[in-house]
């Protein structure tokens, strides 16, 4: 199945999508009319079927027989993921829809067998998160592979003019490897470790080019056959890689069925070649995460049509031209003084190679002869660390359970984690409940919004200043002034102009004076013109956004019942939210607020804190909205045990839910940061906070602090 970027949905919503049957419609026709044969033979099957779908149907979903064969053809889609063992495909399959591929994958398989070998995964060694493998490569020159960007980014980086491994344990780099086996039953392996060539800047193709190095006594495979042509509709493929079970598929029954409860092995999934855009070729084929960076092959030509890159959920999947692919390489390897070797290094007898390392010193006197073993000397500078991590568990754990669901992580295999009570979530994001009537703007001249002496005597946290796209702030005429801070009940927001959305919301918290208040609906803020605010462009149902709070619905609410009814009242006005994905503003991020007041001075149990999105200029547009990638919060607050002001800056990543790159194990969602790398990426200055926070000295290129419980934080 397309996607493994799925956000983890509630029961509610996963119905909805198994039952969106116009989608599911739309598709089934597609397939019909693109692929005749499987037409027949699935009308045929259907057929002897008929009997017995009709009471599994009736007994189980209440739905009529014609709905359920429907949606057992689109949801199975006709299309077999296939086991690869001794390097070929095991042409065994059982589903009486899928017999066609039977006979086109028989004939096709001269064809296949030459690009089985050439195809590896990704192996990595002191990953952070202990995981040991991230995604699919494949060999397209002697000693070159190339994988996606968003697999390349999880374990390296570019420094000055080269592409070096991030950090990983303990100070120590990455290490990466690429095995060209890892089939089922395989009794052993062919590693070879790799130097980072390139990695494509987000604005460029999905791509990235790694370079082989040799190992003593073992061979490469023979580089795959890359078309001269165009992929056209309708022609037969295969995708060959690795997938890897998807946590947050929302019909986990529908996906170990289709790849049969078996991953992280090789695999060959056929399909058919859907359409293309300017840039970009769409396939059918059943592809997870770890399917990212596969092969697409033609099974009538034998040669490499698309690099696999991503997939929307039972929609399409996305490939890059085999034409776009070498044409970056070829840019790539003239920019490099690295070019790539004309024979694989691993054929070639040592007369050869000092032959070729000869003429290569003749024409470029600035590269070694190791340069002709990719050996890759740099590597020595600084490196920035920028890493999140798809892990979003709808469960409260606790310490043991945390434990084990970190220890299969860093095993390699997703985790099963025992049934727990579910996290405490503001729903209200979630919904659209508006105001039945709107405020006015004279509602508004007793708010007073953030104090920055809220924290005691002798102590001033002002607000943060911009020090980037300072013209882009909104400003509003407020009782004959020109103001751009929009006060609330014990918060205050600035607005972005051109994204119509929250820069930053600081807020004042009493955790002695917090009262419970009920949920109110939204509404637009009459102050500023409602062609400024975002009320329902990007927000709904999946896969529409949530209205996430920046100031958190309980943190305003305290004081006096009048006034925390009204900062309750207040957060649920649409300045104070950016677009995220359903369900994902919960867990440790909305846990962050109350750790830090179990933290704060006894007799005051205060805090400030500050929250904004950092507004990218790469942010992708998703339903014409700009939607922000990555978030950051800063907390301020005097410390308990010492006295003294301290503050912490956090950063939460959505990337893996937003883009349309598939699942990589290893990223990080949420991390402790230091202040001042959250005033550089968001264009703000904190002022004072930056020197009291506990990171201060720790430089941007250290590793992160990956919270996966909130006892990781640091505040001293």
């Amino acid at each position: 199945m397309p996607g493994l970027r799925a956000p983890p949905l509630n029961d509610k919503t996963t119905l909805k999508m198994r039952n969106r049957k116009p989608v599911f419609d739309d598709y089934f026709a597609e397939l019909m009319a693109a692929d005749t044969a499987v037409k027949e033979e699935m009308v045929t099957a259907l057929e002897v079927r008929k009997r017995t779908l009709v009471v599994e149907s009736l007994g189980s979903t209440g739905n009529s027989a014609s709905e359920f064969v429907r949606e057992t053809v689109v949801l199975t889609k006709g299309r077999p993921v296939l086991d690869i063992k001794a390097g070929a495909a095991v042409i065994e399959i059982t589903e009486v829809e899928s017999q066609i591929w039977r006979k086109r994958l028989t004939e096709a398989a001269p064809l296949l067998a030459p690009h089985i070998p050439a195809v590896g995964r990704i192996e990595v060694a002191n990953h952070p998160r202990g995981v040991d493998w991230l995604g699919t490569a494949w060999l397209l020159r002697d000693n070159i592979i190339v994988t996606n960007r968003h697999v390349a980014d999880a374990f390296a980086h570019a420094n000055g003019s080269e592409f070096t491994f991030r950090m990983g344990f303990d100070g120590q780099p990455m290490q990466g490897t690429v095995d060209f086996i890892e089939e089922f039953d395989a009794q052993h392996s062919a590693e070879f470790p790799f130097k980072v060539v390139h990695i494509e800047r987000d604005d460029g193709p999905d791509l990235a080019f790694l370079r082989i190095e040799p190992v003593a006594g073992q061979e490469l495979p023979n580089p795959v056959i890359l078309s001269s042509t165009a992929a056209q509709g309708g022609d037969q493929v295969a995708v060959i890689g690795y997938p890897a079970r998807d946590p947050y598929f929302p019909d986990p029954d529908l996906m170990d069925r289709i790849f049969n409860h078996r991953y992280d092995k090789k695999r060959l999934a056929p399909g058919l070649i859907t359409g293309s855009d300017r840039d970009r070729i769409f396939h059918d084929c059943s592809t997870l995460g770890g399917n990212s960076g596969g092969e697409v092959v033609s099974l009538k030509t034998g040669q490499a049509v698309a690099l696999h890159f991503a997939g929307t959920l039972f929609t399409k999947n996305h490939a890059i031209p085999i034409h776009t692919v070498a044409q970056r390489l070829d840019d790539v390897l003239r920019r490099s003084s690295h070019p790539v070797t004309s024979v694989s290094p691993n054929k070639t007898d040592p007369t050869m190679l000092n032959n070729n390392t000869n003429t290569h010193a003749n024409t470029n006197t600035n590269t070694n002869a190791n340069a002709n073993i990719n050996v890759n000397t740099g590597g020595s500078g600084s490196r920035v660390v920028e890493v999140t991590i798809p892990l979003h568990i709808r469960v409260e754990l606790g310490e043991a359970q945390l434990s084990a669901a970190v220890a299969g992580v860093a095993s390699g295999v997703v985790p099963t984690i025992p049934p727990a009570q579910p996290v405490t979530v503001d729903l209200s994001a979630d919904d659209d409940f508006f105001e039945t009537s709107e405020a006015r703007v004279e509602d508004y001249r007793d708010r007073k919004g953030y104090q920055s002496k809220f924290l005691g005597s002798g102590i001033d946290i002002p607000l943060p200043t911009l020090t980037d796209n300072q013209d882009d702030t909104l400003t509003y005429m407020f009782e004959g002034k020109q103001q751009a801070l929009l006060p609330y009940m014990h918060f205050s927001v600035l607005m972005s102009k051109s994204r119509r959305m929250c820069r930053f919301s600081a807020c004042n918290i009493d955790g002695k004076k917090s009262l419970r208040t009920s949920r109110s609906g939204w509404q637009y803020d009459p102050r500023i013109p409602k062609t400024a605010q975002i009320m329902k462009e990007c927000y709904g149902n999946p896969p529409k956004f949530s209205r996430g709070h920046m100031t958190r619905r309980e943190d305003p609410a305290w004081g006096t019942k009048s006034e925390a009814d009204l900062g309750n009242r207040d957060s649920m006005h649409v300045t104070n939210t950016t677009p995220q994905v359903q369900m994902f503003n919960g867990g440790i991020w909305l846990s962050l607020e109350d750790y830090a007041l179990q933290n704060a001075r006894e007799d005051g149990m205060r805090i400030c804190v500050f929250t904004g999105p950092f507004l990218a200029k790469n942010d992708p547009f998703r339903f014409k909205i700009k939607i922000p990638v990555t978030f950051w919060k800063v907390i301020a607050f005097i410390h308990d045990e010492t006295g003294q002001l301290c503050a912490t800056g956090y950063t939460m990543s959505q990337k893996s839910f937003i883009g349309e790159e598939e699942f990589v194990f290893g990223r990080f969602e949420h991390a402790q940061r230091p202040i001042r790398e959250i005033e550089r990426r968001a264009g703000i200055s904190f002022g004072q906070l930056a020197e009291v926070d506990p990171l201060n000295n720790q430089p941007e290129s250290a590793t992160p602090i990956p919270l996966t419980q909130l006892s990781q934080i640091r505040f001293v």
